[in-house]
């Protein structure tokens, strides 16, 4: 894994303790896919990512935007970064 992707998977995960708070319902959907993130780095760039995994990040980008932009900016990053890897 880069060092980059690290880092903006540790910004995303304290982002989640941070203000202004998410309600259970977020920070479920934000915890379920930084395992499906977790997963498909263990998988490697050789194994193509799952469609559900880019949909639901870019998902996610666009349910933060309003209420919560840095968390949707370090998505999009994480985005960004997996795609870079070729993931």
């Amino acid at each position: 894994m880069s060092a980059r992707l690290q880092q903006q998977l540790q910004e995303l995960r304290q982002q989640l303790t941070q203000e202004p708070p998410l309600n259970d319902v977020e920070r479920a959907e934000l915890a379920s896919l930084m395992i499906e993130i977790d997963q498909q780095l263990l998988r490697g760039p050789d194994n193509a990512p799952s469609e559900s995994l880019t949909d639901g990040i870019n998902l996610a980008v666009e349910r933060f935007e309003n209420d919560h932009p840095t968390v949707a900016a370090t998505l999009r990053n994480i985005v960004q970064s997996l795609a870079n890897m070729g993931i």
